[in-house]
């Protein structure tokens, strides 16, 4: 055993890590959950770097107490049980039909429903907006392959730094950043999205401008208003509490606040909605729950074991004496991972701990968020390819069409996705040197 073993540590922590990870995609290939496959690969981390099982064990039981992982766990799943409860109450259908009329230009309402649906990170979600899209759609006589293409890729305009979306939460966890200071760096991606989303559709939307009496804006207020209280006071609150807890809580101050944030609402969305205890409880017991907090755990237990087997350090040795240039390295490992697991959470927990390490061993801290910034954008440039993305198979399902022909007008938008995300990093490098 100590002969394998041996033959093993001889092998290059680079190999050995891309091993794992070709093993965890294989696994989500063969349609394990995420969590099992994050479980495995956590698993044959440990046995390739060298842990026994009572450290392996050690391991898995320090990253599941750890505060960190409790409180994503929690916020993670009360995000979800919201956006079920605002899906099943009909708030999310008010939420839309009060927004009719307020804008007048039906080229702007058509991309804007499924935005609107985007803020709220719902698995499948484009299915909810593709209805409206299609209705709208009709009027501007567009093919299945333009209306799936608008619902899905407005859809997720918010990705990069909307607070709701686990990504985003496990970014800041995983580099302990502080959450509105990435929110700063990584938001105008947002506006090269939307730009370069708008630009396959120019010359194809000629509607006028509609007629007719305005919608008031106060009923449509009303019902986004739990959405603004969770940002809002989830701040504030998280505010607060940093000036209040002292270490270890320190750490968990901003998921604190937003956790108490989304109970509020969650309280305030069933009681306006007057929704019964069997509709809770059938909410709050779906398996989807579970699935999501197993699969947050075992993120966490991947990036424990990848610290405590020291593998991300022998890797970034490794890259140094190999001068790998760290830019490529960046944009091309989530952007692989992205594309084949299809969920933002995947590139974000096995990708990004290394990248972390990395850009710490080359001494490069100070550019630590445009870094993040890049990674974010294109890991989800990856992600938007997948063809495992549940809200692509599942609007090219509704309008009845197939990846090719919406991969053809994704093409430009994703490439300037990814130009305008570089671009920007090297304003920012010059901006920070």
């Amino acid at each position: 055993m100590d002969a394998v073993f041996a033959w093993i540590d001889a092998i290059p922590a680079v190999v050995r890590i891309a091993l794992i990870f070709v093993l965890v995609l294989l696994i989500i290939k063969r349609n394990w959950s995420l969590g099992n496959a994050f479980l495995a690969g956590s698993l044959g981390l440990g046995i390739v770097f060298g842990m026994g099982p009572l450290a392996i064990a050690r391991s898995m039981g320090l990253a599941l107490m750890h505060p960190k992982t409790l409180s994503l766990a929690a916020v993670v799943s009360l995000i979800l049980v919201l956006s079920h409860c605002l899906e099943n109450s009909g708030q999310m259908t008010r939420l839309l039909e009060r927004f009719k009329g307020l804008i007048r230009n039906p080229k702007v309402n058509l991309v804007t429903f499924p935005a609107l649906i985007g803020l709220l990170p719902m698995p499948g979600g484009a299915i909810f907006s593709a209805p409206m899209v299609k209705n709208l759609g009709h009027e501007h006589r567009l093919s299945s392959a333009h209306l799936s293409y608008i619902n899905y890729w407005f859809r997720h305009i918010w990705e990069y730094w909307w607070p709701l979306y686990p990504g985003i939460l496990l970014t800041t966890a995983l580099a302990d950043v502080d959450l509105w200071r990435l929110v700063a760096f990584t938001g105008p991606l947002t506006i090269v999205a939307l730009v370069a989303g708008y630009w396959p559709l120019r010359g194809l939307i000629a509607v006028p401008v509609a007629t007719g009496p305005r919608k008031a804006v106060l009923p449509f207020l009303k019902e986004l208003a739990p959405i603004v209280f969770v940002i809002v006071f989830g701040l504030l609150l998280g505010l607060l509490f940093s000036g209040l807890f002292a270490p270890p809580l320190l750490s968990v101050a901003k998921e604190t606040g937003l956790i108490l944030a989304l109970l509020i609402a969650l309280f305030w969305v069933w009681r306006a909605n007057r929704m019964d205890w069997n509709t809770r409880w059938r909410i709050v017991k779906n398996p989807a729950l579970v699935k999501m907090v197993y699969m947050v755990a075992a993120i966490l237990i991947f990036k424990g074991i990848l610290e405590d087997s020291h593998a991300v350090a022998q890797v970034s040795r490794e890259m140094l004496r190999w001068d790998m240039p760290l830019l490529p390295i960046t944009m091309l490992l989530p952007f692989i991972v992205g594309g084949v697991a299809g969920i933002t959470i995947a590139f974000v927990g096995t990708t990004f701990p290394i990248l972390i390490s990395l850009i710490d061993t080359m001494g490069n801290n100070a550019l630590l968020l445009p870094y993040l910034m890049l990674a974010l954008a294109s890991g989800f440039a990856g992600v938007l390819v997948s063809p495992l993305h549940l809200c692509f198979l599942l609007s090219n399902q509704y309008f009845r069409t197939t990846l090719i022909p919406v991969y053809t007008i994704m093409l430009v938008p994703l490439l300037s996705l990814v130009i305008g995300a570089v671009v920007y990093f090297e304003m920012l490098c010059y901006w920070k040197g």
